[in-house]
Order: structure tokens, then sequence, then C-alpha cells
């Protein structure tokens, strides 16, 4: 039994603050004001300043995508082309690598203000293949000798670029499946795990990943459940099939479809190609893409519904926002279910037509605020393309005022999984009409992760008859200013009652993940 006193910030339906939580076997048996004489008053654990909160989640984000990148090559610091150099050659010699890849490059980051190219990226490394993926998780850029390195098959898909070396659309798919087949399945389990326990760190306990890409036979799905039925911590995985063939996902006996790539509707400011209803400030002629027509997403939606399946599909553009939201109630509107809760990754244009029907719907926005402050894609470059709808991103404010569930997630690895720094974000908008309050964005990355995976019986808030997954705070983020808030720090992950500790080993999880298979998703 473990006594904590307050404060208490139990992130509850009315953002309720209490004195006393007490956990008994896992679970939370009190809260209150005040310690019942039935409990000792011996060994209580004062939070004096601190805070108690529930542990936090990650409603969307690329989980083996993240664990893989974290254990290459991070060129996000790379101010220009020479820093870039200095990077790929020191992580050259560090490592020995002999196929190298990376991720972050930006062009709104770098002093030149554009993707290095094949001939300049020869010049730093030419005898080893080498692939920077761009910091969107869309594109990328290779040298010659990973150009030499790729099958004649993917030289012929729609994005493969031979002389400036950039890979965009299915040619860059096909080109992170190649690269990745070769990988061994032990290095990506052990990358996994260490990726879970940097999350955790965070705070993080339950996280929405999505999967079905950059691996071949969806390899990444089958990867991320198999750690998830091992991990000796009671660490949450709920995983969205990201494909739109309903047959795969029914064939692995997931309730949950979609995310981004194969469930994209757009693409992404980045790229200049998320789908617009009016064109780009600097390419009159250019609204953007939308990958697939209103009649096969509506009919792909249908058939997840239908099939009783929870669909999420990435929205950036205004128009791809409104295809998804038109399609989602229709399917609703053609097979009517209560509580189905389909949602909207992203969602970064909204238009008021479409969140008047997420009200009215019940469909969620499973959103980034993280990507607020990103130095990758600055505010300055969205003002330059965008124009003052720049300032209509994200419109938070307006949406939790209509009562729109909106759960907060990373993208990772487009933003770290780090819900302090996306907390603030929240609550410093760059349009400052649109943040929200400190307790509006804990509940955006406590209890609306775990209602938008039907979760909320068991967690996302500190209430009696709950799971005790909790979260210590260095100090209570209520009694700071919002401009503060990045600088808070967790101190104590508590999953089931019980203090999260790293460094579980492969054996471990094998034979858990074998014989236990005590997860679930």
């Amino acid at each position: 039994m473990k006594i904590f006193k307050g404060p208490i910030l139990t992130c509850d339906r009315h953002g309720t603050v209490l004195s006393y939580l007490v956990e008994h076997e896992g679970r939370i048996v009190y809260t209150g004001d005040t310690l019942p004489d039935r409990y000792p008053d011996t060994d209580i654990i004062d939070l004096g300043q601190k805070a108690l909160i529930p542990a936090f989640g990650d409603s969307h984000l690329h989980f083996l995508s993240y664990a893989l990148f974290s254990a290459t090559l991070d060129v996000r610091d790379a101010e220009d082309f020479d820093g870039l150099s200095d990077l790929l050659s020191n992580y050259i010699r560090d490592t020995g690598a002999k196929v190298v890849l990376g991720f972050g490059i930006s062009a709104h980051h770098v002093h030149e203000k554009r993707m290095i190219t094949l001939p300049e990226l020869d010049r730093i490394e030419n005898k080893r293949p080498v692939m920077l993926v761009k910091y969107d998780g869309h594109a990328a850029v290779m040298n010659t000798a990973m150009r030499q390195m790729l099958p004649p098959k993917i030289k012929k898909l729609r994005g493969y670029n031979a002389q400036t070396g950039l890979l965009y659309q299915e040619a860059f798919f096909m080109a992170a499946d190649h690269l990745t087949s070769k990988m061994s399945v032990i290095s990506l389990i052990k990358q996994m795990l260490s990726a879970v326990d940097a999350m955790a760190s965070k705070g993080i306990g339950l996280i929405h990943p999505a999967e079905g890409v950059g691996f071949p036979l969806d390899l990444d799905v089958d990867l991320v459940r198999f750690l998830a039925r091992g991990l000796s911590n009671p660490f949450n995985v709920r995983p969205f099939f990201q494909t739109m063939d309903i047959k795969k996902v029914k064939k692995r006996k997931l309730p949950r479809v979609g995310g981004c790539f194969a469930t994209a509707l757009d693409g992404c400011f980045g790229s200049v190609d998320a789908a617009l209803k009016a064109p780009y400030k600097n390419a009159p002629d250019n609204k953007g893409i939308l990958f697939y027509s209103d009649a096969q997403v509506t009919d792909f939606v249908c058939k997840a519904h239908d099939n009783g399946l929870q669909v999420q599909m990435h929205a950036i553009g205004d128009a791809a926002f409104d295809q998804a939201v038109n399609a989602i109630v229709a399917a609703i509107k053609s097979n009517y279910r209560t509580d189905c809760r389909h949602g909207i990754i992203h969602g970064s244009l909204a238009t008021a037509e479409g969140l008047d029907k997420c009200a009215e719907y019940n469909i969620g926005i499973a959103a980034q605020p993280g990507l607020l402050d990103l130095n990758l894609e600055p505010f300055s470059y969205l003002n330059e393309i965008l124009g003052a709808r720049a300032y209509d991103i994200s419109p938070f404010r307006r949406m939790v005022d209509m009562g729109i569930h909106v759960s907060g997630g990373s993208d990772a690895p487009v933003t770290s999984p780090d819900p302090i720094s996306a907390i603030h974000a929240a609550c410093n908008h760059f349009n400052p009409s649109q943040s929200v309050t400190v307790m509006e964005a804990l509940k955006m990355f406590t209890y609306e992760p775990a209602r938008a995976s039907f979760d909320e019986k068991d967690r996302g808030s500190l209430e009696t008859g709950k799971l005790a997954d909790m979260v210590v705070l260095d100090r209570n983020p209520l009694d700071m200013k919002a401009e503060e808030i990045r600088s808070l720090t967790t101190e104590t992950l508590y999953l089931a009652g019980t203090p999260y500790k790293k460094g579980q080993t492969l054996p471990n999880l094998l034979w858990r993940a074998l014989f236990k298979r005590s997860a679930g998703e």
C-alpha cells in the first residue's frame, strides 16, 4: 500500500485537485481531501511542492521508426551542410557503420534553406551507402553508393530522382522497406526496448503506435505486438494498422485501423503537398494532393466501420480534413452504432463545418502540439507557404470549447515523445487565442489518450477503482506560469502502482512474449 499526500491532480472530467491518494495492489482504492482512519498515517509519501498526475499517453506515433532512428544518425541539429558533414563523418568514425541511415534533415532549419543533393552528399561520403530521411518521414536523400545499392524496381517508381538523390512517395517507401529488410529482428527488438525506456523516463505509460510502413511483410506491426506481449512492466500498447486492406487487420484480430502513409489522405506542409481548398501562398497553382478520391475514402471507412473497427486517418490540409470528416459521417449514418470513436490524425487546418461535424458525431482529433514549436518546420516557413492561414493551424481552444475530444501525441520520430514539451506548446500556441489552460493540456496527454483507445475505465485519470498508473512531477504545474511549463521534470513513473524499472533483458522479453501473452491491444 502507498499513501500519497497531495497535490493530487486527478485530471478527471472536472479537473479535480485532491490531497490524498491511496494505492493498494496496483489499484487506486481512495482519493479525497482527508485520510480516513482505516488507513495508517505512517510512511505517507509527502509530495510537498511536487505533484501526482496520471501517467501520460501518446495518441499517435510511429513507434518502430522512432526506435530505429533513435539508434541511428540524428541530423536534426545540423544548422548548415558543413555541420551535417561533421555529424555524418563523426558518426561513421565512431560506429564504423557500413550502411548509414539518418533522420531529421530539413530544408527549413539549415542555412542553405534547401535539401542537400546527391553530388553534395557524395563529397561527404562516397564509399558507404547513405540515406538521410526528412524530418517529416515522407522523403529522403541518398548518395551514389545508396543509389547503386537499391534494386532496379525502385528506380522506376514515382518519386525517384537519380540526379538529385531525392526519394519521395512510393520510391521512398520501397527504399525504406529495402533497407529495413536487411536489419536483424534481434537488433530491432533491442532498439524497441530502449525506446520504451526512453518514453517511460518522460512519464509515458500508454501509446498508440501507427505501424505498417517501412518494413517488408508488415514486420513492424507484428514486432510491436510481440514487444507489447513481452514487456515485464505493464506498459500499454494499442496499435493502429496503417492499411486500407481490412482483411489484413481482421486476420491479426486487431480492433483498430489507420494512421498515416497508406491511410494518409494528403501530404504535409514540409513537402508542400498537404491538400488545401485554396492554393498555397507561395505557389498559386498548387493546392497539394488528395491521395484518394472521396468515394475511395468513404468506401474504406464504411468497410472498416461495418467490421467493427476503430478508424483514424492522417489529414493535414483543410481539403483532406473535410474529406476525412465526411467519410466518417457517411459511415456512421449508413450503419449507426454508439461510441465508435473514429478520429482524425493531425487535423491541422480544420474547417468550421468539419469541426461542427466532429462535435456532433463524436469524432476525435489525435493532435501533435509539439509541431507548433518545431524548429525543423518553423512558423516563419508556415507563414511563407500559407499566409494568414498559418494562424489557423491546430485551433485547440476552439476544439476544446466545442467539446471535441483532442488527444495529444508526438508523431514520433517527427517530434520527440516528450509530453511536457508538448503541453508547453499547447499552452503557448503561436496564435495566443488558441492556447489552452494547463489543466486542459494535461488532460490532452492523460485522460484523452486513454479515452481514445477505450481505456478510460482503467487509466487516464486518478480516480478510485482505476489502475495506479501515475507520474510524480518535480513541481505542481498548476502553480506555474504557462511559459514555464517546459521546465517541469518527470521524477517517477508508476505503472499499476509499481515504479517503472529500466533495462528489461531480451531473454525475459522473449519468454514472456512467447508464453505469458499478458498484454491487451
